[in-house]
């Protein structure tokens, strides 16, 4: 079960510039329909750091934003930084009072991914969807590699690689 927002232990636990960020209220105004997804970012991972109180949001915006009608680029991409920042060796472990919520958070994503892949679906957020499969599924390096590398990157390793020249044919 993902810590109450209405847990004073929120007001305690460190965000991404390593010190205390209390979560809970942009978390809130999230729930009530706010874009808030600036100050998440901004607050909860911070050149490479994470804290305790980045793990906590996972599964609150798993919670929050898992049975909404669709996910953007931002909930996906956001939970997923946090989780590979999380093996740096720099950043604390998930708290034991916390790993529970946070692995049972993660065990729902394959799911909701499911979901926002059927139909249309922009480049961004499909790989934001299978960078937070990908990890989901336990695969650290291809999550991290999907995460980091954008499409020019991804059209010069199949040049590279493959021989191709940028020009491919739609099915």
């Amino acid at each position: 079960m993902p810590l109450s927002l209405d847990d004073p232990l929120w007001s305690t636990l460190e965000g991404g510039y390593r010190q205390p960020y209390d979560a809970s209220a942009p978390l809130k105004a999230l729930r009530a329909g706010d874009d808030i997804w600036h100050e998440l970012w901004e607050e909860l991972h911070h050149q490479g750091d994470v804290g305790a109180a980045s793990y906590a949001a996972v599964p609150q915006l798993v919670s929050i934003c898992g049975g909404a009608a669709e996910r953007g680029v931002d909930f996906y991409a956001l939970i997923a930084l946090i989780e590979i920042e999380r093996h740096r060796r720099h950043n604390p472990p998930v708290p034991g009072w916390l790993a529970d919520s946070y692995h049972a958070a993660w065990a729902q994503l394959p799911a909701i991914a499911a979901r926002d892949l059927q139909g249309e679906c922009e480049p961004e957020l499909l790989n934001a969807v299978l960078t937070v499969l990908a990890l989901a599924k336990g695969d650290l390096k291809r999550g991290t590699v999907l995460m980091h590398m954008d499409s020019s990157e991804v059209d010069d390793w199949l040049e590279e690689r493959l021989g191709w020249s940028g020009v491919y044919r739609q099915a």
